[in-house]
């Protein structure tokens, strides 16, 4: 496990279990899912604009930690309870990744805190 190199920043929310925020393994950040919250752990209201926002916010903090930035995300998965939110989330989403990296949505019965929205992503080491 040597090789392996556990992300933690105080500029996103911590972890609700026991995972790290992000890993480094190789040149590669696999970014664990984030909710709509800050980095106090506050769960953000508001549009499914503003929650997707706040969950790629904490996904930029942590790349930050891990030396890297949202463009060298290469693959985004997204999740959401209702895909009628799909249009307000790929809005606001696609003012963050204009290089358009590679992508999964689904809908999902239910979500951590109850919150609409998770994002995770794997990106490479800037």
């Amino acid at each position: 496990m040597a090789d392996i190199k556990k992300v933690f920043t105080k500029e996103a929310m911590s972890p609700a279990g026991p995972y790290s925020q992000a890993v480094i393994a190789g040149p590669n950040i696999y970014v664990s899912g984030c909710i709509p919250a800050d980095k106090e752990g506050n769960l953000v209201t508001g549009s499914i604009a503003d929650q997707t926002k706040a969950c790629i916010e904490n996904i930029k903090a942590v790349l930050a930690e891990a030396g890297s930035d949202i463009t060298h995300v290469v693959k985004v998965n997204v999740f959401l309870t209702e895909m009628a939110n799909f249009a307000e989330m790929n809005g606001t989403y696609g003012e963050y990744f204009a290089h358009k990296p590679a992508r999964s949505c689904v809908a999902v019965k239910q979500l951590p805190k109850g919150v609409p929205i998770e994002i995770e992503c794997i990106a490479y080491t800037g």
